[in-house]
């Protein structure tokens, strides 16, 4: 065990961070936190039985002694520390965005501090995962860099989740400022893989779900609604490159590939070999066009950029569904 550095994730079990889990035990102790509201107990059973993970399940927004934790014993956090600390804690569900706004400000304030001070604990290396949300309105079709500014409205009825990864980034600055804390802040664009939760108004998962059923499939947002697309490898891949460097700034994570949606769909249809029809609805209110990622900064100084195809991602995404289908489901009822 001492061989392996200690590694801290909070919202391990939700889609992104259970791939971040599995790839990081390949050289790490993980500790991996998460409530399963908006994740799935499944995204992380095969990582059980590794005597290098452990689970707890715990809401961040309440604090932590890990210490006091048995089970984390033959990590000798006393001794080792954390090395790193990524926290995706911060609810992501399309369906239940309005039942968890509470949950989402809660996360975006104490469940962060709470974080960050286990950072300033043990002198942590720490990873903010913030969101694309925070450019606010960007033109469309125009890639934005770190540096951009968007127009954003804090009384949105998306506010708390928008406004919220705009305000965790100041928080997790403030933190660097006063406490020389080695942060981390990667703003991540839209992501796709295997194990993203379905019957949660998602996009691809729901796609592909109707596709295997033959279901009439909805897009929301019309034929023109367009996306960049990234595939989850691609996105932990970055993180860990991330991590491991000295970029203290935020950083761009998404692929620089844009895709109208019907475009999609379409190339679902034919992987999966369905009958699907395909129909439009208007726009929900938390799946709605969002910027387009410069990747400048990230490719220049680590050499990271997306390599997974589109069509590979999505055959990739349509076999684990095949295969894997009742068990993407929400943990908990909301």
């Amino acid at each position: 065990m001492e061989n392996r550095k200690n590694v801290l994730v909070i919202g391990g079990a939700g889609f992104i961070g259970s791939h971040l889990c599995e790839r990081l035990l390949v050289d790490s102790n993980v500790i991996c936190i998460d409530n399963f509201i908006t994740s799935g107990q499944n995204n992380i059973n095969h990582l059980l039985k590794s005597p290098s993970f452990e689970f707890l399940n715990h809401d961040i927004s309440q604090p932590i002694d890990l210490e006091k934790v048995t089970e984390l014993g033959k990590f000798q956090l006393n001794v080792f520390g954390l090395s790193e600390i990524y926290n995706l804690a911060c609810p992501t569900s399309v369906k239940n965005f309005e039942k968890l706004r509470k949950h989402t400000v809660l996360a975006n304030t104490l469940g962060l501090v709470n974080a960050l001070e286990i950072a300033v604990k043990y002198k942590s290396k720490f990873m903010q995962f913030s969101s694309s949300v925070v450019y606010g309105h960007t033109p469309r079709g125009e890639f934005v860099d770190e540096n951009f500014r968007g127009v954003t409205d804090m009384l949105d009825p998306r506010a708390c989740y928008d406004e919220g990864k705009k305000y965790a980034e100041s928080i997790v600055d403030t933190y660097k400022s006063v406490h020389d804390l080695d942060t981390r802040i990667v703003r991540i664009f839209r992501t796709y893989g295997p194990k993203m939760l379905i019957n949660d108004d998602q996009l691809i998962p729901d796609f592909i779900v109707s596709a295997l059923e033959n279901k009439e499939i909805i897009i929301y947002g019309g034929e023109d609604f367009q996306t960049s697309l990234c595939f989850v490898s691609d996105i932990v891949e970055g993180c860990i490159k991330v991590m491991n460097s000295n970029m203290n700034e935020a950083v761009n994570l998404g692929s620089p590939e844009i895709y109208k949606i019907a475009d999609i769909v379409k190339k679902i249809i034919e992987i999966s070999g369905s009958s699907s029809t395909v129909r439009t609805e208007p726009p929900k209110l938390f799946l709605r066009e969002l910027a387009n990622p410069n990747i400048t900064k990230v490719k220049e100084a680590l050499g990271w950029f997306p390599i997974v195809t589109l069509e590979d991602g999505l055959q990739k995404s349509i076999d684990f569904t095949r295969a894997h289908k009742d068990l993407l489901t929400f943990s908990t009822n909301i």
